[in-house]
């Protein structure tokens, strides 16, 4: 039977509207809420409040949820661990979901040298350990990012990230020896120049200008990248520009670093996004989607680049043998059908996102691979004025309407929905967003 939204209360509900009043008493002001949704329990891609409000989630628990929400493979395989094994840690001990889970890691991410992985609990987690691999295993100090990034929160991955200012106020200094170069943000491009009379320009200048003026390249640890970025506005570079900036990479004795936090574990409709790009990086992490909504982060790298010795990077709760255990059943249901559905549906959502992008002037751009995708929202195509009003007017209106979306950038939406999804909840998502956008630019 197909499912719809369904709306009884007004929002946030009375059980909602108690339980905020006492978040507002007693939790965090600095977390992000764009909407009041109060969760109560979840199933595939639909996603019940306390209210008994029913809301199509097109979010994944901002793309975390790749097997859907409470896939009954991940909730066994939960079950069964937690009642064998709870915690260890695998930092000073042994146990077989950690070691079954590095293994399957090592075959998984491209590239024919022996590999070995760091586990963690984040993606945050997972990029800072690449952050000091990079420095351990080169010997050198410096660091290239780019802006519109996000590598997460933790000091070194949050000097790393470029994403809002918000993120970075009142904590400098940061770690030193960043330098933040532009995306190839092709729609907003920083050189003003047009995809592929460019020929790459946002490339060229890490060579011809970067390296010859203040960055000495020998002294250049890293290039930490996202296939696609994430909260910078799910922006997918042209085919080449990864390979031109590895191919710099590789001339100067550069780690090619790669965030696939976002992006990777099928999310594209290949099981790492870089994959889509012809690359092999020197180092890959890796969280969200790996474990179906358990904290795991994971760093794989070959042997001989991860060559740090004992005691000089771990993680107490990193590698916890549920997470590992949950990670195991979702890549086993990722490689038998839900890569293969990432990039059915995928090419369906980005098709009628394109039908509503002829319909709709606020549309300027419709992006992605496989269910990674993001429309972003323009005033006005000729000046590409950013919309971020009506963006967040849009969002605000469709949960209203029963569909649960988020932002990226600063006036993108995203739809990063779990795997498991069919045609019909495609369908549903384009009609509903059909109307919020209506609703809130007529």
């Amino acid at each position: 039977m197909e499912q719809h939204p369904v709306i009884k209360t007004s929002l946030p509900g009375p059980r909602a509207n108690k339980l905020i009043e006492t978040d507002r008493r007693y939790v965090s002001p600095s977390y992000t809420r764009m909407y009041p949704l109060v969760v109560e329990n979840a199933r595939g891609l639909w996603v019940r409040d306390v209210d008994g409000n029913i809301f199509l989630d097109f979010t994944s628990g901002i793309a975390v949820c790749t097997t859907g929400h409470c896939h009954p493979n991940v909730v066994e395989a939960i079950k069964k661990q937690a009642d064998r094994l709870i915690h260890m840690s695998g930092t000073d001990f042994y146990y077989g979901p950690e070691i079954r889970l590095a293994e399957k890691l090592a075959s998984l991410v491209p590239g024919k040298d022996p590999k070995k992985v760091y586990f963690g609990n984040s993606g945050s987690e997972a990029v800072e350990a690449a952050f000091k691999l990079s420095r351990w295993h080169t010997r050198r100090e410096l660091t290239i990012a780019f802006y519109g990034a996000f590598h997460g929160r933790t000091m070194g991955a949050l000097s790393l990230t470029a994403s809002k200012t918000v993120q970075k106020k009142r904590y400098n200094p940061l770690v030193q020896g960043i330098t933040h170069i532009p995306y190839a943000y092709c729609f907003r491009c920083a050189y003003n120049l047009t995809y592929p009379r460019c020929n790459m320009a946002c490339v060229r200048w890490v060579e011809e200008t970067l390296f010859r003026t203040t960055t000495p390249p020998e002294e250049v640890a890293a290039i930490i990248v996202e296939p696609i970025q994430g909260e910078g506005g799910y922006i997918v570079p042209p085919p080449e520009f990864h390979r031109e900036l590895y191919r710099i990479a590789k001339t100067y004795g550069i780690l090619y670093v790669v965030d696939e936090v976002q992006s990777g574990m099928g999310r594209t409709g290949k099981m790492f996004a870089m994959e889509h790009f012809g690359v092999i990086p020197d180092m890959t992490a890796i969280a969200k989607g790996i474990a179906s909504g358990m904290p795991l982060g994971a760093l794989v790298a070959p042997a001989d680049i991860m060559d740090w010795e004992a005691g000089s990077h771990a993680s107490t709760f990193g590698g916890n043998p549920i997470s590992c255990q949950a990670a195991l059943a979702t890549i086993e249901l990722l490689e038998k059908e839900l890569i293969a559905n990432a990039a059915l549906q995928g090419e369906r959502l980005l098709n009628q996102l394109g039908k509503l992008q002829e319909i709709h002037e606020c549309i300027g751009d419709v992006r992605g691979k496989g269910l990674m995708v993001g429309i972003e929202l323009v005033e006005d195509r000729s000046t590409l004025k950013p919309a971020a009003k009506w963006r967040n007017g849009i969002i605000r209106k469709a949960f209203e309407k029963g569909l649960l979306l988020l932002g990226c950038g600063a006036n993108s939406i995203r739809f990063c929905p779990a795997l498991t999804i069919t045609s019909h909840e495609i369908d549903l998502c384009i009609s509903i967003l059909d109307e919020a956008i209506r609703d809130v630019t007529e």
